[in-house]
């Protein structure tokens, strides 16, 4: 399969070829050739580290045109599953009728894998999160990326049965040779529109006004499961959040989607 690269890949591979052919003509400059290659380094690096950038590839920080014009957004949680938090988000979201899109990891599903069954036979979409979410994936190269996103993909469609649409990487750090790897697989980047910081967030009032400020058809929000920080009480961030927040989508009449039903054209 070829690998169709961003424009702005494309563009720092012809800046490398300037660079080598300048280099050729007039070899006294090569100190000054050297910094601008590391500053365009630098720059890939940056995009990398930048989750709703674009630059290395397709990215999924806003629900398509189609999607908005139904006046759709999408709930999505990461890190799952984890048996003390994913049966009570599970039942919150039965509850309001709603479906939310689940990134889990692989290791967590194999361990946990009645739980990924549930949220599939519950209409929910089960997406890929990688096999091991190990905070290094970000300098992974083909090879590390390919048993990261391929066996992540292969555990959650073993347990499930259903193929993934999407991947995301952890906290939506990446570089360049993440977006060929998902071209092979068929899988597409999604990252989100605004976050609570609920990992690391300890008051659930600043969680819910971080996810509502400017909310409008089309956000993707993302909240965790797994990893989920705690009030003062002991209740994992998402089961504060998440009932006012559906309870909000409701009076705004926002319909919460997951992302393969908002992917569909009209």
């Amino acid at each position: 399969m070829l690998t169709r690269l961003s424009p702005f890949l494309k563009f720092c591979l012809a800046l490398h070829g300037v660079a080598l052919l300048a280099l050729c003509v007039m070899p006294q400059h090569w100190l000054v050739l050297l910094l601008l290659l590391v500053l365009l380094h630098g720059l890939i690096a940056l995009a990398g580290l930048l989750p709703r950038c674009s630059l290395l590839g397709p990215n999924l920080s806003r629900l398509p045109t189609s999607s908005i014009r139904r006046g759709e957004v999408a709930i999505t949680i990461d890190d799952g599953p984890d048996p003390a938090v994913t049966p009570a988000v599970l039942d919150i979201l039965r509850q309001y009728g709603v479906k939310a899109t689940f990134f889990c990891i692989g290791e967590r599903a194999a361990q946990y894998p009645a739980l990924c069954r549930q949220a599939a036979l519950d209409g929910h979409a089960v997406e890929n999160h990688g096999q091991r979410h190990r905070k290094q994936t970000s300098l992974f190269g083909v090879a590390g990326w390919r048993r990261e996103v391929g066996e992540g993909r292969a555990t959650l469609q073993a347990i499930t049965g259903q193929s993934t649409r999407f991947f995301r990487p952890i906290a939506g750090l990446r570089n360049p040779l993440l977006e060929p790897v998902l071209q092979r697989e068929g899988l597409f980047l999604a990252s989100w529109t605004r976050r609570g910081y609920d990992t690391r967030v300890h008051d659930p009032e600043l969680v819910y006004t971080r996810l509502l400020r400017n909310l409008a058809a089309g956000d993707i929000l993302l909240l965790h499961d797994g990893n989920a920080a705690r009030t003062a009480d002991g209740t994992p961030l998402i089961l504060a959040v998440l009932p006012r927040l559906l309870e909000e989508l409701a009076r705004r009449k926002l319909q919460a989607v997951t992302l393969p039903q908002a992917c569909q054209p009209d």
